[in-house]
């Protein structure tokens, strides 16, 4: 199995009824985990129970917690979280938290010095402080995979050009493709077309379309592999497009068939839609009962 740091925001999504346990980048380590690879968190919380209790989850599922930071003068990181009828959520994101403050150490410099890929976000650079500790991590990486995760007003197109030309791969979901093709200046109205010309304009190799609950376009050495969905009944959306990620970079990195992975993937994705919460447990059997019932 392969050596994976994730970086950015550990915190509580806060719903109506009920708090979970959440940040894209957290969900993403919590799946890679599942699936038996050796997961570093780089992160930061706040003193007191918020963050005592991320840091005990993170220990129990077995993520290495040596690069989690705690801060005094920060809180520990909160998201309300607002669900429509469909489940589709929207966020307000509080700031500033401690994941804005995630300082540079030598620590957090050699776990992604050790690491076969290092996964990161758009949201953890909304900060000056997290955003220079992630540049400089990016130098020291091998394989980089940046997940937009936009939310609104926590970027600018600068930001995300400069990451995405740093990326290795990257994952948009349909929205955020045809967002990025327009500050790219791109004149295709297709997906395909779209895709190739970012990767073209960034020189990037591997790129990943999530399209709900069509499934995904996975753009892989030059070649396309597709998944239309898995047919579900949604509760929430929260978190699934990270699980989808982490399943599918669990895939390619333990090299898996590119088409193999992104159906697994989509499979992973649908079934976290179907539960409450970001990080239900799910395993490999039930994964491959879900694609292939019969």
């Amino acid at each position: 199995m392969s050596k994976i740091t994730c970086f950015g925001e550990v915190l509580w999504d806060v719903f109506p009824t009920h708090k979970k346990i959440g940040g894209a980048p957290l969900n993403v380590a919590n799946r890679l985990q599942a699936f038996g690879n050796d997961v570093t968190m780089i992160s930061a919380i706040g003193q007191g129970e918020n963050g005592a209790k991320i840091l005990k989850y993170l220990k129990e599922s077995g993520i290495n917690t040596g690069c989690i930071q705690v801060h005094n003068e920060y809180k520990t990181g909160k998201v309300k979280v607002m669900l429509n009828e469909k489940g589709s959520a929207s966020y307000d994101i509080k700031y500033p938290r401690a994941w804005d403050k995630i300082r540079l150490t030598e620590i957090n410099k050699g776990a992604v010095k050790n690491s076969d890929a290092f996964v990161f976000g758009s949201l953890a650079a909304r900060d000056d402080s997290s955003r220079n500790t992630l540049l400089k991590l990016i130098e020291l990486a091998k394989y980089k995979v940046f997940d937009l995760n936009l939310r609104p007003p926590y970027y600018t197109k600068e930001l995300l050009i400069q990451l995405m030309n740093e990326a290795d791969f990257i994952k948009f979901n349909d929205d955020e493709l045809y967002e990025v093709s327009g500050y790219l200046n791109s004149k295709y109205r297709s997906m395909e077309q779209n895709i190739r010309y970012i990767s073209k304009k960034t020189n990037t190799k591997h790129i990943c379309v999530t399209k709900g609950h069509h499934g995904a376009v996975l753009f892989y050495n030059d070649k396309f592999y597709y998944n239309s969905g898995y047919l579900i009944k949604v509760i929430d959306t929260v978190g699934a497009g990270d699980s989808f990620l982490g399943s599918l970079i669990s895939q390619l990195l333990n090299k898996v068939n590119p088409q193999e992975a992104v159906d697994f993937a989509c499979a992973v994705g649908a079934m976290v839609a179907q539960s409450e919460g970001a990080n239900p447990q799910i395993t490999q059997s039930e994964i491959e009962t879900f694609i292939n019932p019969y």
